[in-house]
């Protein structure tokens, strides 16, 4: 028993002189190779084993003939095991290189695609993570790219829109200046007109950029949306007989919803005031409301004629106003953006599609618990 415990601590006190000096490289030479790294843990494996067995040696004063077969067998393991670390180390640093080679990719605006060959489950692992990051790259990068279209599209027809009322109001307070308006009170008129239009516009760009910079400050209460869609088909009923545009909201429930009053009655009024422009004279917009399951639905139906499936994903976005002619009053295209952003700051989403004669603007919202 004291043999075995003496050949356990030599074994052991050279197995440790042996990993400290290892850990001492290891700390030397971190920020080299992997293959170096390896070749080095083999080697304290081999030296921790060489180191026990010529301390056990040692001790039990084996001959010399006995030693020198100990020493060439450690010495041949030392050897195998070196090649095989540094063998191991090359081969893993090569797909490691490839791998960030494939990776240089994110930098140039490309898409990731992981280098072929057979390679560790943690380099495997790390592939598969690099082409999801990439995928998802490739989303923002379109997103990025549709919205900075988007947003020349905005400023080129913003421009456009403020630049015929300007003119027109330039024209007709010069007329009225030199005297030589035939109808005064009609020029004041219409420059009243005119300046409530460029009031809403600056009114819905400044809505637009609180949505974008997420600085729409809500404050929900529980309303019936009865009471709400009520209150906009009031609203329109003007610009509905001006247009020779029937209003039906005879299918509303009355469903609480938990939700900003204010912002949500832009939204009616946004959606109502765009189906009655698409409408042709004798057209009906129709205004529903009701219970699902997945929440409370809302749906503003027209008599547009539908809208190209090609257009269909790009509604909601900022300055879109399809194949209409770019002259008032079809608006700057704000109209639908500021919808769907003030639908999903209530957790809701905005959606669209075509039905029969027009098409079909739908809000679902959050159901409201009881």
């Amino acid at each position: 028993m004291r043999d075995t415990l003496l050949i356990a601590l030599y074994s052991f006190l050279g197995a440790v002189a042996a990993g400290l000096l290892g850990a001492f490289v290891l700390l030397l030479i971190r920020r080299r190779s992997l293959a170096l790294h390896l070749t080095v843990v083999a080697a304290v494996a081999v030296t921790a084993m060489l180191a026990g067995t010529l301390a056990v040696a040692q001790a039990m004063f084996l001959s010399g003939h006995d030693l020198s077969v100990v020493w060439t067998v450690a010495l041949m393991a030392a050897v195998v095991s070196l090649v095989t670390a540094l063998l191991l180390g090359r081969w893993v640093a090569a797909r490691s290189r490839a791998l960030a080679l494939a990776a240089r990719s994110f930098g140039d605006g490309g898409d990731f695609t992981s280098p072929g060959g057979a390679t560790t489950a943690e380099l495997t692992y790390l592939s598969r993570e690099l082409e999801a990051t990439s995928a998802k790259l490739a989303e923002s990068r379109e997103r990025e790219r549709a919205l900075e279209s988007s947003r020349r599209e905005l400023v080129a027809w913003i421009s456009h829109d403020l630049r015929t009322p300007l003119a027109g109001l330039r024209a007709m307070s010069e007329a009225l200046e030199d005297g030589v308006a035939a109808d005064p009170a009609r020029y004041l008129r219409q420059i009243r007109t005119e300046v409530e239009r460029l009031n809403d516009m600056v009114g819905d760009l400044f809505e637009l950029s609180r949505i974008h910079a997420g600085a729409l400050a809500l404050s929900p209460s529980r309303i019936s949306l009865y009471d709400l869609v009520s209150d906009a088909l009031a609203g329109v009923d003007p610009l509905a007989r001006e247009h020779g545009v029937r209003l039906v909201g005879d299918r509303v429930a009355a469903v609480p919803v938990e939700v900003d009053g204010k912002e949500m009655s832009r939204v009616l009024g946004n959606l109502l005031v765009n189906a009655i422009r698409r409408t042709p004279a004798d057209g009906t917009v129709a205004i529903a409301a009701e219970h699902r399951p997945e929440g409370v639905l809302l749906s503003v139906t027209d008599g547009c004629g539908g809208i190209p499936e090609e257009d269909l994903p790009r509604v909601f976005d900022t300055g879109w106003r399809g194949t209409h002619a770019r002259t008032p009053p079809a608006g700057a295209g704000l109209g639908l953006a500021i919808v769907r952003g003030i639908v999903e700051a209530h957790e809701g989403r905005a959606t669209v599609r075509n039905v029969p004669g027009g098409c079909r603007f739908e809000v679902l919202l959050p159901a409201t618990a009881a």
